[in-house]
């Protein structure tokens, strides 16, 4: 009975031997199968991530200058729209109108001699810019009859923009005759200026100039000439000054 007992005892050691062997066994084999497809995961991931770089959709759409919304870059006021006014004088500001200016007259030439040289003010009384064009259109006098002044060589094509409460200058010159003695000129005891508007192609409000004080006349001929606007009395008279 008892060497029953030790043979039944020893063969149930030697099965579970071989059934813990067995089970270790499978766990190497299948510790070893799945070892092998985790290294390829992880090798694979590096070589997506570089062909997701290389994407030839994304390529496509980051060159050229297209913004996506169908519309230019290039900005609407690049396109020659100047913002011209209805008087075409080439700015965004309307033309100087003669009820917002006042006038000054200031002689050039010193005390004694042939007053000959004048230099023209106007001060744009509103407060917003206003546009000066070509030059004045002055007459010697007043009323249509008056002669006009020609214009002193080409006025400057560029308007001049007097700010508001600013001021715009042209220079005039009325006498060139050296003759004295008692000879007898024309005379004239204002000043009178008529605005061109746009690009020369209207004449828009008159300006009246009275001489400065103490003359109560100046004389003048046919060498009487005018400068265009200027924005600084020296612009204005520097050509005057030399005739």
């Amino acid at each position: 009975m008892n060497a029953k007992t030790v043979g039944s005892g020893s063969v149930r050691r030697a099965l579970r031997g071989t059934l813990l062997g067995a089970a270790v066994a499978a766990a190497l084999l299948g510790t070893t199968a799945c070892q092998p497809s985790g290294e390829d995961d992880n090798a694979a991931a590096p070589t997506g991530t570089a062909s997701a770089g290389k994407n030839p959709s994304k390529k496509s759409a980051s060159p050229s200058g297209d913004t996506g919304t169908g519309a230019s870059s290039t900005p609407d006021d690049a396109t020659g729209d100047s913002g011209e006014t209805g008087g075409g004088n080439g700015t965004d500001h309307p033309d100087c109108r003669a009820a917002d200016l006042t006038t000054a007259v200031e002689l050039q030439d010193a005390s004694g001699e042939t007053p000959r040289h004048f230099l023209l003010t106007v001060a744009n009384g509103s407060k917003s810019p206003c546009v000066l064009n070509d030059a004045p259109q002055v007459r010697l006098g007043a009323g249509d009859d008056a002669p006009v002044v020609e214009p002193l060589g080409e006025p400057d094509t560029e308007p001049v923009v007097v700010e508001g409460g600013g001021k715009g200058y042209a220079g005039l010159y009325v006498f060139g005759n050296d003759e004295g003695g008692e000879a007898e000129y024309d005379q004239a005891d204002r000043f009178t200026a008529t605005l061109v508007a746009g690009e020369g192609t209207e004449l828009s409000g008159t300006l009246v100039f009275h001489l400065p004080r103490g003359l109560r006349s100046v004389s003048y001929d046919d060498a009487a000439r005018v400068n265009g606007w200027a924005g600084t009395e020296g612009l204005a008279m520097r050509p005057v000054s030399q005739l």
